[in-house]
């Protein structure tokens, strides 16, 4: 099994509301997991957001912690609620829960990765499924909001920052000439996850760093952001998706190139996201 849920960097001192988290960059790909899959220890790894904790683990440094995942997406999906059980996959399921997630099988226990390629040889049992959530998902989830209570009660407010990367295929998709596609996406549910001027303070750091963005197409945003975004509560979530051929070789999974000059250039932005309304009046809503 994957050895941790999840591991945890802090701050020396904590000094901004904001927290960060990584759901999807797990690695910890067990041998019998590889070895009861359909695919290759290469593909199996497609839908991973690889090396994103690598260009967010700058955060601490700038006064807010980074929750980043143990297990990886194609073993268990933590941005998923834990009912998100896919029937086609997992035996035993009496009230299965529909969503078009589920149905695409991208539930919490996905049965495919990226393009739609199957990730096993047949059925899991129901306490296989239970099994994994209840020893990865559910502490990583707990830890999650244990961490958004206490920033909550240090600064006044949390802001979660869940962070993704984006295939180039995903943003093929949009049928946008290439020099006109979205390089970050900024997924707030259409609103309804955080507030306008915090999601406008991030967008501007984005863009003054030079880089493209749109919000919420094609993606809005997950269970994390969803389920987390409370602003009448003073909790906001907003999920990043980074478009991956800024930073990797996607066929490879490797860093490419010009890695390390967008890793330094996202942490200059994150410096600026960590600072959400230091410099301008408070938030009105807040």
């Amino acid at each position: 099994m994957p050895k941790q849920a999840y591991s945890l960097m802090r701050p020396v001192t904590q000094t901004s509301p904001v927290v960060f988290a990584s759901p999807h960059s797990g690695s910890d790909y067990p041998e019998w997991f590889v070895r009861r899959s359909l695919l290759n220890a290469q593909t199996i790894r497609s839908s991973e957001d690889a090396f994103v904790d690598r260009l967010f683990a700058c955060a601490p440094r700038h006064g807010s912690p980074f929750l980043v995942a143990g297990p990886p997406r194609a073993f268990l999906d933590l941005n998923r609620a834990p009912d998100e059980l896919d029937p086609a996959l997992i035996q035993g399921i009496r009230r299965p829960v529909r969503t078009p997630r589920v149905a695409s099988g991208l539930g919490v226990i996905p049965r495919v990765v990226a393009n739609g390629r199957p990730i096993y040889h047949g059925k899991l049992a129901l306490t296989e499924a239970t099994r994994r959530i209840d020893r990865y998902w559910r502490p990583y989830h707990a830890r999650l909001q244990s961490l958004l209570d206490e920033t909550r009660a240090l600064m006044g407010r949390a802001v979660l920052i869940d962070c993704h990367s984006m295939p180039r295929e995903a943003l093929e998709s949009l049928g946008v000439p290439a020099a006109l596609r979205p390089e970050i996406v900024l997924g707030d549910r259409f609103g309804a996850a955080a507030d306008p001027e915090i999601v406008e303070e991030i967008e501007a750091a984005f863009a003054s760093a030079g880089l493209r963005v749109a919000r919420n197409t094609p993606f809005a945003g997950a269970y994390t952001t969803q389920h987390y975004g409370r602003p009448a509560r003073k909790q906001h979530a907003i999920q990043i998706e980074i478009d991956r051929s800024l930073y990797m070789d996607e066929a490879r999974i490797e860093p490419g190139p010009d890695f390390e000059a967008f890793a330094a250039l996202l942490d200059g932005i994150v410096a600026k996201i960590t600072r959400l309304g230091s410099d301008r009046r408070p938030l009105a809503a807040e």
